[in-house]
Formats: structure tokens, C-alpha cells, sequence
């Protein structure tokens, strides 16, 4: 039996791989597109069965290639570009390739773990997993948001476990081939290794300089989420995946700086000193992004909770030391 990873080499995709891999499981087929061929990077320490693009492993899927042959799917693999303009792309990619995988896994029995958004909830303020409070902001969103529609919509009739998270503010190792779009744990820790300073935004919405807050999951929590709804197949629904609280973008920064401190052997410094000191900057906030940011998330995870997950979450402090460590180490 397989284990399917679509993003296997994607940040959080190739995390998965790898906790597989942990468990002994190595009969797995990573689906990604290496249009971007330094993703294969995330894979080196990984063992799988065999690598197929995107493209060829649905029609194959659809073919019946895989009958009977699938213990679960992991989809992990999308556009995550919230500032990504083409719509049908992104419509086509993200909604009708997961609809097809969908429809292909109830009709065969096959647990589906798939990858949603707290974009879904866009620029609103109550963060739970009910209609009233969803309104994306950008087509990424939307086209996450579409699929947990059609999932709904289909729930009554479902054959096999279906689980959805939203994930929020996710960081930590295996994220490097993302660009802009890595998380601001990545960034921090690299402006502050190569000008021995950080930028963070200057405030917007009414929040003052870095202090929008979003809900910072590290990716060691939502692995674990994963496999805890593997190991539950009776359980299925649309989870936040988030650690229930929000802390702010200077936090962020705080820890970020001061985890580089620790490892030199240097005190550890509060914001208002690292402003004083030039070790925290903050840039104009960009045009582009005007009314299209969440400046606070924060996920109601009593779902998780009722569902069974009762593993503590680690907070920003805890999880950019550990991270910063992880890429001291790979640097």
C-alpha cells in the first residue's frame, strides 16, 4: 500500500515525507511540479518509492493505476502565492485538481488529509469553522475556500475519512525554496545573519508598528496534527490548524534576534532595546498589499480539541529557538 504526498517537496509536504519516514514508511509516492528543481532539496534526507509530476500522477490516478493500492493521501501540493493574479490558474490548480482527487478517493475508500487556509477567513476577526465568518480576500483564498464548499456540500454522502486544516501562520525547516512567500521566522533570521538587523512592517489597520498579531504554528505541531488524524480515521471535518493564540509580529522578531544572540553567547535583549540599539526596523507597508493582509488571525481550535487533539502547542519563543537552531545549523 502507498502513502500519496502531493507538495511532497513542497515546506509542508516534505515535512510529512519525512514523519513518515519516521514511522517506518517508506512506500510512498511524492507528487509534485519541479518547475522550481531546487525543491528536490527537502527530499535528500527522505526515503520514497517513486516521484511523478502533478500532471501525469492524476491522469495515472483517474486510470486506475493506483486501484486498491492507496492507504491514504496527504494533498499538500497547491499555488500558495496570495499575490498570484491569475485566477484561472489558480482556480484550476487548487480547486479542480483537489476536487478530482477527492472525488477519486470516496469512490475508492481512501482517507483524504488535504491542505485548506485560515486565508479563508480573510480580513474578519472571529476565527472558527462556520460560514458566517468566512470572506477571502484574494483569489488563493477563494480558491480554498470553494473546495471546503464543495466538501460540505458532498459531507452527507462521504465514504472515507475527509479532513480539511486550515492552517495559519505556519514556520520552520523545509521552507527555504519559498521565497517572499517563507514564513517571517526564515526571513528574520536571515536579515538579522546578513545586516545584523530585522524589518518588520510599520503598522496598519490601527496596529502599531509590528504589532499586527497572527497565529504562528510551527511545522513540528502541524505534523503532528497530521498524523494524529492518520491514526484516527474515524474522525473527518474542517480543522483550524493554528496554536489558539496570536503574538505579534515583533515577537517574532524578538525571538528570532535573540535566539542568534543566545547562540554567541550575547544577553538576551527586550524590543524596546533592540529599536534603540537598530536591531529592529520597520518599511513602509506595501501598496500591494493593501486590503488584501490579515492583520490578526488567531484560530478557535475547540473543533481540534472536541475532536480529540489534546497535544500542547508550541509558542513563538519555544519554536523560532528551536528553528533558528535547525538553520544555524544547515547555514
Amino acid at each position: 500500500m502507498y502513502y500519496i504526498v502531493t507538495g511532497a517537496m513542497g515546506f509542508i509536504g516534505a515535512n510529512i515525507v519525512k514523519a513518515l519516514n519516521e514511522r517506518g514508511e517508506t512506500n510512498i509516492i511524492a507528487v509534485d511540479n519541479l518547475k522550481k528543481a531546487d525543491k528536490f532539496k527537502n527530499l535528500i534526507d527522505c526515503e520514497i518509492a517513486d516521484y511523478l509530476d502533478k500532471e501525469d500522477f492524476l491522469d495515472l490516478l483517474l486510470d486506475g493505476a493506483f486501484e486498491g493500492e492507496v492507504a491514504a493521501v496527504f494533498h499538500e501540493g497547491a499555488c500558495s502565492d496570495t499575490m498570484e493574479t491569475d485566477g484561472r490558474y489558480m482556480m484550476e490548480n487548487n480547486y479542480r485538481y483537489t476536487v478530482s482527487l477527492l472525488d477519486y478517493c470516496q469512490n475508492e475508500d481512501v482517507p483524504l488529509l488535504y491542505a485548506s487556509s485560515a486565508s479563508v477567513y480573510g480580513g474578519g476577526t472571529v476565527f472558527s469553522e462556520s460560514r458566517e465568518h468566512e470572506g477571502p480576500l484574494n483569489v488563493y483564498g477563494y480558491s480554498k475556500f470553494l473546495f471546503d464548499q464543495y466538501v460540505r456540500r458532498m459531507w452527507q454522502h462521504k465514504t472515507s475519512q475527509i479532513v480539511g486544516f486550515r492552517y495559519f501562520n505556519v514556520y520552520g525547516p523545509r521552507e527555504q525554496h519559498k521565497g517572499r512567500m517563507a514564513s517571517v521566522a526564515f526571513h528574520f533570521f536571515n536579515q538579522f545573519q546578513a545586516e545584523g538587523k530585522v524589518k518588520l512592517f510599520e503598522g496598519c489597520d490601527g496596529y502599531a508598528n509590528g504589532e499586527q498579531r497572527r497565529d504562528f504554528v510551527s511545522i513540528e505541531d502541524v505534523v503532528k496534527v497530521n498524523m494524529w488524524f492518520l491514526d484516527h480515521p474515524e474522525q473527518s471535518g474542517i480543522f483550524n490548524l493554528g496554536t489558539g493564540n496570536s503574538q505579534t509580529f515583533n515577537d517574532v522578531a524578538v525571538a528570532a534576534v535573540n535566539s542568534c544572540r543566545k547562540a554567541k553567547g550575547e544577553a538576551p535583549l527586550g524590543l524596546k532595546e533592540m529599536q534603540a540599539q537598530g536591531l529592529v526596523e520597520y518599511v513602509t507597508f506595501p501598496e500591494a498589499l493593501k486590503g488584501k493582509y490579515q492583520s490578526f488571525t488567531q484560530a478557535d481550535i475547540s473543533a481540534l480539541r472536541t475532536a480529540g487533539y489534546n497535544e500542547p502547542f508550541l509558542t513563538v519563543e519555544q519554536g523560532v529557538e528551536r528553528y533558528v537552531g535547525h538553520l544555524r545549523q544547515r547555514a
